[in-house]
């Protein structure tokens, strides 16, 4: 049986400019969900999504420091390419 994880990660409908990537995800936080935009410079979503589960624990601990300063916009968290 796989073991799960906290975190669900989904690839986003929505495309930045120049062929760029943005790969949405939810962190749980305590008992709630919190979206999170990460985007990418690469061109195609298998990329982008790739590189999220490779840095995934640098992003979401990038995603709580910015939740926890209260940086959450439209109630998105918005993260860049480390």
């Amino acid at each position: 049986m796989a073991k799960s994880t906290a975190t669900d990660v989904r690839i986003a409908k929505d495309e930045t400019q120049r062929g760029a990537q943005t790969i949405a995800f939810a962190l749980a936080i305590g008992a709630t969900r919190q979206v999170c935009h990460l985007e990418t410079c690469f061109c195609t979503r298998n990329q982008a999504f790739a590189y999220l589960q490779r840095n995934r624990t640098a992003f979401e601990q990038m995603a709580r420091e910015q939740f926890a300063r209260g940086e959450v916009t439209d109630g998105v968290i918005h993260l860049r390419m480390i």
